[in-house]
C-alpha cells in the first residue's frame, strides 16, 4: 500500500500549508496509499495554523500603533506568539502603507505579557514577515522586567542568521525603507547594542540570527530569551520525527522553490530530517528559481513547468495531488 508523509508549507496566497497537506493526503487515500498528513512552516507567517486548536485574541497596537486583534496561542503553561499577528508588515497594507522608522514591536510586547499573565512558563515567538526595525525596543518596553522573565523559558524562532545591526540593510528596503532610513536604521541599531549591552549585560552583536525580524530576536536574547531554528521548533512540537518512522516517501512543498528553500525553510527542513532517516523525499513547488541547484537525491517537481502558470494559480492543490498520486504509484504496486 506504501506509507507516505505529506508535510507542505503554505503556497503563499493561493493555498495554506493544511489545505496542501489535507488534499494530497485525501487523494492518496483514495488510490489506496497510507498517507499521514502533517501542515508545517519555518517559524514565521502561518505558524500557529499548523499547531491546531483555537486562538485566544488581544487587542494591541500594530507597528504603527493602531488597535489590531491578535491571535495568540496557550496551551496549559505553554504560549506560542506569530509576531505578524501584531508588528507583521501585512497589517498596514505592506512595504507601500509602512513607516520603516516609527514602526515598532510594542504589540509583540503586549502579547508575551499577556500569556505571561496568563500563567505562560514557556513561550514561543514566532518570528517573520515583520514591517520593523526596532531591535525589539518596543517589546520590551511592552514586556515585563528583565527579573521577572527569568521566570519564563523564551523561545525566540526564526530562520535567518542575520546579525542584529545588519537587520535594516538586509530587510529595510522590502519594508518600505529608504537608502537614507536604512542608514538611520542601522545606526539605532548599533546604538541599541550598547544599551542591551549596559542594561541587560548581554551583547547581542555577534548572535547570528538577533537581526530576524528587524532585530526583534536580538532584543529577546538581551532579556534571557534564546533563539533556536524555527523549523526544528514546529516540526519537534507537532512530532515529524514519529510520522516518519516506517514511511517509504516523504512529500513536501512550497510555492516557490529557491536558494532560501534549503536553509532554514520548511522543504530544506523535511528533506533534511528524511535524508537522515533514509526515507526518499518528493518536492511538489509552485515553481523553481531559475539556475537553482538542488542537493542530490531529491526529487522535485513544479507545477508550472507541469501544467502552466494559469492552471496552476488556479488549482495548486489539485495538481499537487495529482503529481503526488502519480509520482506513488509504484508503492501501490
Amino acid at each position: 500500500m506504501g506509507h507516505v508523509v505529506v508535510a507542505f508549507d503554505k503556497f503563499r496566497g493561493s493555498a495554506t500549508a493544511a489545505e496542501l497537506v489535507d488534499g494530497v493526503s485525501e487523494a492518496l487515500r483514495e488510490v489506496g496509499t497510507v498517507a499521514v498528513g502533517i501542515p508545517l512552516a519555518d517559524g514565521g507567517e502561518g505558524s500557529l495554523d499548523v499547531l491546531g486548536g483555537a486562538n485566544k485574541f488581544l487587542t494591541v497596537a500594530d507597528p504603527l500603533g493602531q488597535p489590531v486583534e491578535a491571535g495568540f496561542r496557550l496551551v496549559g503553561r505553554e504560549a506560542f506568539i506569530e509576531m505578524s499577528a501584531a508588528s507583521g508588515l501585512a497589517l498596514i497594507g505592506g512595504a507601500a502603507g509602512n513607516d520603516p522608522v516609527a514602526a515598532d514591536t510594542t504589540g509583540t510586547g503586549q502579547l508575551i505579557a499577556h500569556a505571561i499573565e496568563l500563567g505562560a512558563r514557556r513561550v514561543y515567538v514566532l518570528l517573520g514577515g515583520s514591517a520593523t526595525t526596532d531591535g525589539g525596543w518596543g517589546a520590551l518596553s511592552a514586556m515585563p522586567p528583565a527579573a521577572r522573565l527569568k521566570e519564563v523559558e523564551l523561545i525566540v524562532a526564526c530562520d535567518v542568521r542575520t546579525l542584529f545591526t545588519d537587520a535594516a540593510r538586509v530587510f529595510g528596503a522590502q519594508k518600505g525603507a529608504s537608502p537614507a532610513q536604512i542608514e538611520l536604521l542601522t545606526r539605532r541599531l548599533e546604538r541599541l547594542v550598547q544599551v542591551y549591552a549596559d542594561r541587560y549585560g548581554r551583547d547581542v552583536s555577534s548572535i547570528p540570527g538577533a537581526g530576524a525580524a528587524g532585530g526583534l530576536a536580538g532584543g529577546l536574547v538581551a532579556v534571557g530569551g534564546r533563539i533556536e531554528s524555527g523549523f526544528d521548533v514546529l516540526a519537534e512540537i507537532v512530532g515529524l520525527d514519529e510520522r516518519l518512522e516506517g514511511a517509504d516517501l516523504v512529500v513536501t512543498g512550497e510555492g516557490l522553490l529557491d536558494a532560501e528553500s534549503f536553509n532554514g525553510k520548511v522543504v530544506g527542513g523535511v528533506a533534511a530530517w528524511a535524508t537522515e532517516r533514509r526515507v526518499p523525499v518528493l518536492v511538489i513547488v509552485g515553481d523553481i528559481d531559475a539556475g537553482l541547484e538542488v542537493p542530490p537525491g531529491i526529487q522535485v517537481m513544479s507545477l508550472i513547468e507541469e501544467f502552466g502558470a494559469e492552471a496552476s494559480f488556479a488549482d495548486p492543490v489539485g495538481l499537487a495531488a495529482q503529481l503526488a498520486v502519480a509520482k506513488t504509484e509504484g508503492l501501490r504496486a
